[in-house]
């Protein structure tokens, strides 16, 4: 787990400086506080789709997504039946694998019953954000993503393994593994604590 330092002159966590999508994601995206519902949701759903392919992969398909799964509205994406099934299972621009796709639709349908019970997806995942030191080793998985993984999946969700969980909350801000020195950490830190005041108060 080490800094890499870019054409640029910026140190980032190595794996945010190995393509120039990567770059932009490390940079603007990966580790910022997230409280939209959509986003929120869409992130999920697409950490689910990359079980066993690389973010990359997902990353480069993302706008294909968002068109193909309505811009992961999950009121719209409840609604899917079966020619939205077969639709998608035509649309090259995805990942065209039946259980997961059903499990989008199915987690849909569970967000809607989160919103309903918390308020908000955001307000479901913020409670178990945490603020502590830079990283020394990037986990893949912890006791928080394993508790949330096992609670979403009494609550119906699908395609959420405690490590599809911690990348969710790693990409989502719920916590912060820039290392040490990435030029974006104090950035994403200050984001990530508006985002938990804005939704925890």
């Amino acid at each position: 787990m080490e800094l890499v330092i870019g054409d640029d002159g910026l140190a980032r966590c190595w794996w945010g400086a190995s393509s120039d999508d990567y770059i932009a994601y490390h940079d603007t995206e990966w580790g910022f506080g997230v409280t939209d519902d959509h986003k929120l949701f869409e992130k999920l759903c697409l950490e689910g789709f990359q079980s066993g392919l690389s973010w990359l992969t997902i990353l480069r398909k993302r706008e294909n997504f968002r068109a193909a799964f309505i811009g992961f509205d999950p009121g719209a994406v409840a609604m899917f039946d079966e020619s939205d099934v077969e639709r998608l299972l035509a649309d090259a621009g995805i990942v065209r694998h039946q259980g997961k796709i059903r499990a989008t639709i199915n987690n849909a349908t569970m967000a809607l019953e989160m919103i309903e019970e918390f308020g908000s997806v955001a307000s479901y995942f913020w409670p178990h954000a945490t603020f502590v030191a830079p990283p020394i080793d990037i986990l893949s998985i912890t006791e928080t993503s394993t508790a949330v993984s096992k609670d979403l999946k009494k609550r119906g969700w699908k395609f959420v393994g405690p490590t599809t969980v911690y990348a969710f909350m790693q990409a989502m801000g719920l916590v912060n593994d820039h290392l040490d020195g990435c030029w974006v950490r104090d950035q994403a830190e200050t984001d990530r604590k508006l985002a938990a005041e804005n939704i925890l108060g």
